[in-house]
This record gives C-alpha cells, sequence and structure tokens, in this order.
C-alpha cells in the first residue's frame, strides 16, 4: 500500500495549530460576550470582551510566531500554505483593531462598530479554517493531516 507521505509524518502535527485554538476561542467568545452586552448593557460584558481580546491576541502573536518558524523549517508537505498564513494575520488585524475600538467607554465601544468588527473577525476564521486545512483519507483511514 502506498501513501502519499511516510508514516512518520502522521505523529508529527503543526505546533501552531495547537496554540491557533485559544486565539480563537477568545475571539469567538468576545462575539458572544459583545452580543450579551448589546442586549443587557452590563458593563461586566463590556469588561470580559476587553479581557477575551487581549487574551486572544497574546496567544495568536505566539501561535503566529510559531506558525512563521514552522512555515520555514517543515518540509513543504507538512507545513502551512501561505493563504492560511495571511489569514492569521487578516484575524489578528481585525481583533487589534477590534481592541481599539472596545477601549472606549460604554455603548459606543461595542454598539455597532465592536459587535461588527467581532463577527467578522469570527466569519474569517471560519473561511481561513475551512479553506486552509486538508485531511488525507486513503482506505477510510487518515493518513495524514496537512494544512495547505
Amino acid at each position: 500500500m502506498s501513501y502519499p507521505y511516510p508514516p512518520s509524518s502522521i505523529a508529527v502535527q503543526p505546533f501552531y495549530a495547537m496554540l491557533a485554538q485559544f486565539p480563537a476561542v477568545c475571539f469567538t467568545l468576545t462575539l458572544l460576550t459583545d452580543i450579551a452586552y448589546w442586549q443587557t448593557s452590563n458593563l461586566l460584558w463590556h469588561n470580559f470582551s476587553a479581557w477575551l481580546l487581549f487574551a486572544g491576541l497574546v496567544g495568536g502573536a505566539l501561535a503566529l510566531i510559531v506558525g512563521f518558524v514552522e512555515f520555514f523549517v517543515r518540509p513543504r508537505a507538512l507545513r502551512p500554505g501561505w493563504a492560511y498564513v495571511l489569514g492569521g494575520v487578516v484575524v489578528l488585524a481585525l481583533a487589534l483593531l477590534n481592541s481599539f475600538v472596545h477601549a472606549g467607554d460604554g455603548w459606543t465601544a461595542i454598539v455597532p462598530y465592536g459587535l461588527l468588527l467581532s463577527a467578522l473577525t469570527v466569519v474569517v476564521m471560519i473561511i481561513i479554517d475551512w479553506l486552509g486545512r486538508r485531511t488525507v483519507y486513503r482506505d477510510d483511514v487518515v493518513v495524514a493531516a496537512t494544512y495547505d
């Protein structure tokens, strides 16, 4: 049986993909806390959003640095593609802009632009994840997971 990747590559998964999960969760929860603030006007949700954005930006910067290193160090079959890396940069730029918008006080810090930027960040994350993932299947068994 011939596989497109050597068997040793099955166990080698990208490290940045593990780190990228934390900012993805933080940015998604930011959207949810923005919606909660929009519905309740409770400043607690505004503070949660600001802290989630900060934590997501720190974690995203770390994942991006590791992703750049892996892009140049890993074999071509196991490294992320340019679209995936640039998508990560776009997500972090949107989140940074969103953080600046959330730095304002009260209602205008969230509604409408903070809420819109949070939703746009989540949509872009979903799109780049959908475009960036590719799993190679052979005989109903996952052979290797790689990122284009």
